[in-house]
C-alpha cells in the first residue's frame, strides 16, 4: 500500500513517468485485450472522449494546428494532444482515441523522445487507440477509389511505423462526412476493419432505423466479392458525434459542470445522473444489445482536456454508485473497438443492408447534394492531381535514385502524396470549406505537382538517355504554354501511367502554320493546325498568345513512354493575329452532320443543338437533345427558410430554365477530327468533337462567370433528353468502381416521403452515368465529380457548376461564390464523353475509357532535339517498363517506392461479374515476367492499405440474416503459383516486393 501511495503521489508531480499497464496488467496490452471490464446483466454506456479535427474547413490545415484566427474559430489541434496525454498518463482508466494522422504526424514529430515513449506506452496498453488511421477523414461522395486508398494508405503507413501492431486502427470511423457509399464501405473491409461507426444519414432514414432497431447492421458492401471480404458491420452513432444533450463538458461548451458539494445552493449531481440514466434508457430503445455507445467530443474538443475528464470522472462515479440502490446503468471509460467487441461477443444475428446511403437529407427540404458539385474546379484539379501523382510514383519506381536525384535538381513525392491525402478531407474536395481554405488546397497541390515535376524530368532523362529543358503545360485545356509557342523545333514525350498501350490525341499551342511530326522510330505522323477558338481566347485573357494548335495523334507503350519530334517548316511564319487554318470553317448549319468511322452526331437545322447521336457499326439510332440549364437557387420560401449553399441544393422550382432555345454554331473539319463550337450565351458555350478512330463523342464545356447582377444564384446543369423508356431508373457508380441502380423518388430501406423532388433525385458521379431500355445504353463518362440525376424518364442530367449568394446555414458562413482568378467570378471548362451503344457492349467501352480518362497520358514538352545524357549509354524514344502489357480487364492501380527496398504494387480486375460475357471472368497475371525494367525477387501479399501481411488478416465474424439483399458466397479461382496470381472480378490485390534492376 505504502508503494502504491509512494507512485500516486510521484506520478502526480510527474505525469510522464512511464507506468505499469493499464488495470495493473503488463505494458504491451493493446488491440481487444485491453478493454476495460463491462457488468452482464446491466445497460453498459460505453463513453468515448474524442475530438474530431477538420484538416481545413473555416481555417486552413496550418490555422487549425496551431490555433491560429481565433477570430474564426476557436481550435488549435496541437492543444489538444498537448492536454490529452498528461489525462492519460495521469489515470489508467482513461480513453482517447484519435483519427486524422495528418495532424498527429505534425504533433509527432515536434515531441521530445521522452514524451514519445510515453505515447507508444500509452497505444500499447490501448489507452490512446487510432481509430480510422488515415490521413484525413475523407468525403464519400466525391472521391476516387484510388485517391481513397492512397490517403488511407499514408496514414497507416505512418502509424505502423511509428507504433507496429497497437497503431493499427481496428474500427472505421466517418462521424462527419454528408453521405456514405457502398465502395468506401467495401475499401474499409478490405483494409482489415472489423466495423464502421459514422454519424450522418437521412433523417427518415434514421427514424425508420430508430423504430425498427436497426441502427447497427452488416453491410454487404460489393455485389461480386465473396463473403465475408466486403461485408463490414456499421453503426449508426445516435447523437451524430456530438454528446448527449446538457452533457458537454469543453471550453467551448456552454452546460452545467457536475458540482458534488453538498453544500451548495446548486448541488446537480442527482439531477445529473436521472438525467443521464433516462438518455440511456431513451437510446437503448432503438439499440439491440445491452451496450450503448456515447461520443464525449466534438469539433476540436478537448484543448483543455481536464474540463472534459474531471467531469466525466464524476459522472462515472455517481452514475455506477446508484448501483447500490438499484440502478442498472453501467458507465465506463471505452473506446469504439471495444464497444464494437462488445457487440460481437452478443453473438447476434444482424440484418443486412447492400445499397448505400445517398442522398443525405437533415431536414424534408435540406438535402446535402449540391456538394456534389460544389468548387468544381477544385474538383477537377484534385482529380489531375491524382492523375500525376500515378505519374510521378511510377517514374520513381521506374528510374530508382536517379528520379529523385539529377540534373534537374531534387525531386520529392512526398509533398504531393501528402497534399492529395488532405484534398480527400470532407471539407476539402467536397467544396464546403471557405474560400481562402480551398485556395490553400490548391497551394498545397501546386506545391506538390512542383516537386514532382522535378522527380519526372529527372526520371525521364535518365530512362531516354537525353537531357533536355522540360516544359510542363497545365493549361493546355486553354491552349496556354509559355515557353514552347515560338519554338521552331521541340519534342513531345508522352508518359502512360497505364498497365495497356493508348492512342490519344495532343493539341499543343502553337503560332506557326505549318509543322512536321515524327514519332519514335521517325516516322511521319499526321498532323493539323487549326486556330485557337475565339471562346478559348476570351477564357484565357492575356494568359496565352498562342493563335493556333498543333494537333495530332500520339500512341504510347503499355507503362512507358513515347517520343514524338516537332518542326516548324522553313518559311512557315509565327503568327501573331488570327489567320485562316488548313481546317475547313462552315457557318451554315443546314442539315449539319459529323461523323467519324463509329459515330455519327446530327444537329437540328433551326435550334443548332445536337438532336441525335448514331452508332455507325451497331447500327443504333437515338434522337437526343442536348442542351445546357439552370435551376434557381432558392433562398427560402414559406415550406422552410432553407436556401441554397455549399452543402445543400435547393432549387426554386423543379424543371430548369434553358439556356438558350437557338445556339449559334461553326464547325471545323479536318482529316483527324470534326468539331461544332456552340455558343449559349456569354458565358457557356460547347465544342461538340469527334475525333478519328474514336467510339465517343467529346463535349467540351465552358461555364461562367455565371451572371448574378440579377440577385438570383443559378445552379447549371448539361442535360441530356431521349425517347428511351427508362422507368424511373438510371446508373451511377460508386467512386468509380461498382455500378448502382438509382430509382427515382425511391429508397430500398425505407417509404420515402420525397419533399425536393429535383435534389432528392441527385445522386454522386464520380466517373459516369448511364440510362438504358432493353436494346440501347447511353453513357456518360466525366472528368471530375458532379451531382447527377434522371429527373424524367429518357433524361439525364450532370450539374456542371454553380453560384449562389447565400449561405446555407451548415457551419461554412460564406456563400459559394467563387471570384476565379480576375475577380468577376469562376469560369470552368471540362469534359464529358458519350457513348452510344447495345447495354451488352457498354460496359466493355465505359469501364476502359473510364480508367484511361483517370489514368490518362501525360504530355512533357522538351526545347529543342536534347543532348545525351551521361547516365544512358544512347538515347531511347520509347520504353515500356513492361515485358507485355496486361490484358484490358486488369489495372495496375498502384506501383509506388514503399521505403528503400520495397515496392508497393496493387493489381484489380476492373470488371463486375456478369457485366462482359469477353473480360467479367478470373484472369492470371505472372508477376515475376511482367516488368522489363526489373525483376522481382520476392512477393508478400498485403491487405488493402498494406498495414497487414495478407495472412494475418483475422477480422471479427458476424452472423447474418439471409434476407436483405444478402448474396451467396462466390467461390474464387486461387492462385497456381508464387508468383502467378489470379484476380477475380472486382478484387483488388496489393503486393510488396522486392526487386533487382536490370
Amino acid at each position: 500500500m505504502a508503494k502504491q501511495l509512494a507512485l500516486s503521489l510521484l506520478l502526480s508531480v510527474c505525469p510522464f513517468i512511464l507506468r505499469p499497464g493499464a488495470n495493473g496488467g503488463p505494458a504491451g496490452k493493446c488491440g481487444y485485450q485491453a478493454c476495460p471490464a463491462v457488468k452482464p446483466g446491466m445497460l453498459n454506456v460505453h463513453l468515448v472522449p474524442h475530438t474530431h479535427d477538420d484538416v481545413g474547413w473555416l481555417k486552413t490545415v496550418d490555422q487549425y494546428y496551431y490555433g491560429g484566427r481565433t477570430d474564426t474559430q476557436r481550435a488549435g489541434v496541437q492543444y489538444i494532444l498537448d492536454s490529452v496525454i498528461p489525462q492519460l498518463q495521469a489515470d489508467p482508466s482513461k480513453r482517447f482515441i484519435y483519427v486524422e494522422v495528418a495532424f498527429f504526424y505534425r504533433w509527432w514529430r515536434q515531441q521530445t523522445d521522452r514524451m514519445k515513449a510515453v505515447v507508444k506506452q500509452l497505444v500499447d496498453e490501448g489507452r490512446l487507440e487510432f481509430v480510422n488511421g488515415g490521413w484525413c477523414m475523407n468525403d464519400e461522395a466525391t472521391t476516387h477509389y484510388s485517391s481513397v486508398i492512397d490517403q488511407m494508405t499514408l496514414g497507416f503507413q505512418f502509424l505502423n511505423d511509428t507504433f507496429g501492431e497497437c497503431g493499427r486502427p481496428r474500427v472505421a470511423w466517418h462521424i462527419d462526412p454528408f453521405g456514405h457509399s457502398r465502395e468506401q464501405a467495401s475499401l474499409f473491409a478490405q483494409m482489415g476493419f472489423d466495423g464502421f461507426f459514422f454519424g450522418r444519414l437521412d433523417y427518415q432514414d434514421k427514424q425508420n432505423r430508430e423504430s425498427e432497431r436497426e441502427m447497427e447492421q452488416v453491410w454487404r458492401a460489393s455485389a461480386n466479392l465473396p463473403e465475408p471480404s466486403a461485408n463490414l458491420f456499421t453503426g449508426v452513432l445516435p447523437n451524430g458525434y456530438n454528446p448527449p444533450r446538457m452533457l458537454c463538458w469543453d471550453v467551448l461548451c456552454s452546460d452545467e459542470p457536475i458540482k458534488d458539494d453538498t453544500n451548495l445552493d446548486e448541488y446537480n449531481v442527482d439531477l445529473i445522473v436521472n438525467y443521464f440514466n433516462q438518455t440511456a434508457h431513451k437510446q437503448a430503445k432503438h439499440y439491440r444489445t445491452e451496450h450503448i455507445i456515447m461520443t464525449m467530443g466534438s469539433d476540436f474538443h478537448f484543448q483543455d482536456a481536464n474540463m472534459w475528464y474531471k467531469n466525466l470522472d464524476k459522472l462515472i462515479k455517481y452514475v455506477n454508485a446508484a448501483q447500490k440502490t438499484g440502478n442498472n446503468v453501467n458507465v465506463l471509460y471505452s473506446t469504439p473497438s471495444c464497444y464494437l467487441y462488445q457487440l460481437n461477443r452478443a453473438n447476434l444475428t444482424w440484418s443486412v443492408k447492400s445499397d448505400d446511403f445517398f442522398p443525405y437529407a437533415d431536414g424534408p427540404h435540406q438535402f446535402w447534394t449540391g456538394y456534389f458539385t460544389s468548387r468544381p474546379a477544385l474538383k477537377r484539379y484534385e482529380r489531375l492531381s491524382n492523375n500525376f501523382l500515378q505519374v510521378c510514383n511510377q517514374l520513381e519506381v521506374l528510374a530508382a535514385s536517379e528520379s529523385r536525384s539529377g540534373p534537374f535538381g531534387v525531386g520529392d513525392s512526398s509533398v504531393l502524396r501528402k497534399a492529395m491525402a488532405v484534398a480527400q478531407h470532407h471539407d476539402a474536395v467536397s467544396g464546403t470549406e471557405k474560400q481562402h481554405v480551398a485556395n490553400d488546397y490548391a497551394k498545397r497541390l501546386a506545391k506538390g505537382w512542383d516537386q514532382c515535376e522535378v522527380l519526372v524530368s529527372n526520371a525521364l532523362a535518365s530512362l531516354s538517355g537525353m537531357k533536355q529543358h522540360f516544359i510542363f503545360c497545365d493549361k493546355l485545356n486553354i491552349s496556354v504554354c509559355p515557353g514552347i509557342e515560338e519554338l521552331n523545333e521541340f519534342t513531345v514525350t508522352v508518359y502512360n501511367p497505364l498497365a495497356r498501350a493508348v492512342s490519344v490525341y495532343v493539341r499543343i499551342p502553337v503560332n506557326g502554320t505549318d509543322y512536321t511530326v515524327y514519332d519514335s522510330k521517325a516516322s511521319l505522323v499526321p498532323s493539323q493546325v487549326v486556330a485557337v477558338s475565339n471562346f478559348t481566347k476570351v477564357l484565357r485573357k492575356d494568359h496565352g498568345y498562342a493563335v493556333n494548335e498543333l494537333v495530332f495523334q500520339v500512341r504510347s507503350p503499355a507503362l512507358g513512354f513515347s517520343r514524338y519530334s516537332v518542326s516548324r517548316k522553313l518559311g512557315s511564319p509565327v503568327l501573331s493575329t488570327l489567320t485562316s487554318s488548313a481546317s475547313k470553317q462552315q457557318h451554315q448549319r443546314t442539315g449539319l452532320t459529323i461523323e467519324n468511322e463509329h459515330i455519327r452526331v446530327l444537329f437540328d437545322a433551326d435550334t443548332g443543338l445536337i438532336s441525335g447521336i448514331e452508332n455507325l457499326l451497331k447500327n443504333l439510332s437515338l434522337p437526343v437533345s442536348q442542351s445546357f440549364h439552370w435551376y434557381s437557387a432558392s433562398t427560402g420560401d414559406k415550406e422552410s427558410s432553407q436556401a441554397s449553399g455549399a452543402y445543400i441544393f435547393r432549387p426554386k422550382q423543379d424543371h430548369p430554365f434553358p439556356m438558350a432555345k437557338n445556339v449559334k454554331t461553326y464547325t471545323v473539319q479536318t482529316d483527324l477530327f470534326q468539331e461544332v463550337y456552340q455558343n449559349f450565351s456569354k458565358w457557356c458555350s460547347q465544342v461538340v468533337r469527334l475525333y478519328k478512330d474514336q467510339q465517343f463523342v467529346e463535349l467540351e464545356w465552358t461555364v461562367g462567370p455565371i451572371p448574378v447582377s440579377d440577385r438570383i444564384g443559378k445552379e447549371v446543369i448539361t442535360r441530356f433528353d431521349t425517347p428511351l423508356k427508362t422507368e424511373g431508373i438510371f446508373y451511377t457508380d460508386s467512386n468509380g468502381r461498382e455500378i448502382l441502380k438509382r430509382r427515382r423518388d425511391y429508397r430500398p430501406t425505407w417509404q420515402l416521403n420525397q419533399t425536393e423532388p429535383v435534389a432528392g433525385n441527385y445522386y454522386p458521379v464520380n466517373s459516369r452515368i448511364y440510362m438504358k431500355d432493353s436494346k440501347i445504353q447511353l453513357t456518360l463518362l466525366t472528368d471530375r465529380s458532379h451531382g447527377g440525376s434522371s429527373s424524367n424518364d429518357g433524361s439525364l442530367e450532370l450539374m456542371v457548376h454553380r453560384r449562389l449568394l447565400h449561405d446555407d446555414n451548415r457551419g461554412v458562413g460564406e456563400a459559394l461564390s467563387e471570384p476565379g482568378y480576375d475577380g468577376t467570378g469562376l469560369v470552368v471548362r471540362g469534359k464529358h464523353l458519350v457513348f452510344l451503344d447495345t447495354v451488352s457492349a457498354s460496359a466493355e467501352l465505359h469501364r476502359l475509357q473510364a480508367q484511361a480518362e483517370y489514368m490518362a497520358p501525360w504530355t512533357v514538352i522538351g526545347q529543342g532535339q536534347g543532348t545525351a545524357y551521361t547516365s544512358r549509354p544512347k538515347h531511347v524514344a520509347e520504353f515500356s517498363a513492361l515485358k507485355k502489357e496486361l490484358p484490358p480487364n486488369l489495372h495496375l492501380l498502384t506501383l509506388a517506392q514503399w521505403d528503400s527496398q520495397s515496392f508497393l504494387i496493387r493489381l484489380e480486375h476492373q470488371f463486375e461479374m456478369g457485366e462482359s460475357s469477353v473480360y467479367s471472368k478470373p484472369v492470371t497475371v505472372d508477376l515475376a515476367n511482367l516488368f522489363s525494367a526489373f525483376k522481382i525477387t520476392s512477393v508478400e501479399e498485403m491487405s488493402l492499405g498494406f498495414n497487414q501481411r495478407k495472412q494475418d488478416v483475422s477480422r471479427l465474424r458476424w452472423k447474418t440474416r439471409p434476407e436483405g439483399g444478402h448474396f451467396k458466397s462466390v467461390s474464387s479461382q486461387k492462385d497456381s503459383s508464387e508468383y502467378a496470381v489470379v484476380l477475380n472480378p472486382m478484387e483488388i490485390r496489393t503486393f510488396r516486393v522486392h526487386v533487382k534492376y536490370l
